[in-house]
């Protein structure tokens, strides 16, 4: 068994339910994340698209966390999820500085890293994460990916726009994303037309206060 992650792009609405029940089923503190939605807008008024994006921890293959753990707090369960010992974790902070993807915390209240874990705890009585429950239109798709007849097999197998984050580093991440943007994945991608912007038009005031 090999679990993975997927998400239809065109199907996210960004209504954040998934994130909220994330923060509920795992106690993520108020200021931190196992899971978020961006947002990226796309075009020129009127001619504008809003892009929403689930962003959580990769469960990658090759996970940079996992070899840069001093203590091996971060390591893999049998079914491929890249999970975190709390009682071994030393709160060194090596994980998310290696981590090219952002995604592990550090807990304020236990003093050791956090992250995505897929709700490992939920799995193994067999129920589904936290998220994909919640979602309301089915973007979130969960499964194992050594099984052809599992539904995240059969969507990996019928879209040829199959895109994961950073593929350029070699992480093999486990999850994936269709029926997106190449902007929505990457910052890069989008398009930085010359001349003005924020940061190259800085002015000055005449004068300060009065008349």
């Amino acid at each position: 068994m090999k679990l993975g992650f997927l998400v239809d792009l065109s199907r996210c609405m960004g209504c954040m339910a998934c994130a909220v029940a994330c923060k509920a089923e795992n106690n993520v503190p108020l200021h931190s994340w196992r899971l978020r939605v961006k947002y990226i807008d796309q075009g020129e008024f009127p001619d504008v698209k809003r892009h929403f994006v689930p962003l959580r921890c990769n469960h990658c293959e090759n996970a940079p966390c996992e070899r840069i753990c001093p203590v091996s707090a971060l390591h893999y369960l049998p079914n491929g999820i890249v999970n975190v010992d709390h009682d071994r974790c030393i709160g060194c902070a090596s994980c998310m500085m290696a981590c090219p993807y952002n995604a592990i915390y550090l807990d304020p209240i236990t003093n050791s890293a956090d992250k995505c874990t897929y709700c490992a705890h939920r799995i193994e009585v067999g129920m589904m994460p936290a998220c994909v429950v919640a979602c309301p239109t089915h973007a979130n798709i969960f499964g194992d990916l050594d099984d052809p007849e599992s539904e995240i097999s059969k969507y990996l197998k019928e879209h040829r726009d199959v895109m994961v984050r950073k593929p350029e580093l070699n992480t093999h991440p486990k999850h994936f994303y269709v029926r997106g943007s190449t902007v929505a994945l990457d910052p890069l991608a989008s398009e930085r037309p010359e001349g003005f912007t924020l940061f190259t038009e800085v002015k000055f005031l005449d004068h300060i206060g009065g008349h």
